[in-house]
């Protein structure tokens, strides 16, 4: 994992992941209806989340991965980012659920995306999502995203094998 530059928004504070952060993320990766959208099912164990957090567990080294925070206190969530190829990332988003309908996820994945867009010079970004995910796909639309497609059978998870959604948004889209 590549320990990413601060992000700031408004009310959120987003920086580096730490193994440390664990215990505060633990809620949300053992939480069985917020893991149902992710690639491998909840979390049994402190101990589990923190390997899949850790910089040698759980991310490719192509991947940034931030704590969403509120101005440094302790994780609430996380958001991540992979550059794909040149110029186009990845993203991908978690946040506990007994913080839902706050607007942090919101912020936090626009706060990424004007980071990726303005200091690392992408031009697309786009997130793949299961398409039973009506909430995560209700953020990204608000901010923009638009659908792209659907792969089919792209995904192997603790669900069975899972159709993919794709939402893309270029920098001068998220610009206008």
């Amino acid at each position: 994992m590549i320990a990413p530059e601060l992000v700031a928004t408004d009310r959120l504070t987003l920086r580096p992941l730490l193994a440390s952060d664990a215990e505060a993320l633990f809620p949300a990766f053992s939480d069985p209806e917020l893991m149902t959208w992710w690639s491998s099912g909840p979390h049994a164990s402190v101990e589990e989340t923190r390997a899949y957090i850790a910089p040698d567990g759980g991310y490719a080294e192509d991947w940034f991965a931030w704590a969403i925070t509120l101005r440094g206190g302790e994780a609430l969530g996380r958001v991540g980012a992979g550059m794909r190829r040149a110029n186009v990332w990845e993203i991908g988003y978690l946040l506990r659920r007994d913080l839902w309908g706050r607007g942090y996820a919101r912020e936090a994945v626009s706060g990424i995306v004007d980071h990726l867009f303005a200091e690392k010079d992408a031009r697309r970004i786009f997130a793949d999502v299961d398409p039973d995910n009506v909430l995560s796909i209700g953020l990204l639309r608000r901010l923009g995203f638009r659908e792209e497609g659907r792969l089919r059978g792209e995904w192997e998870t603790h669900l069975g094998v899972r159709d993919s959604l794709i939402f893309g948004l270029l920098k001068d889209e998220w610009n206008a």
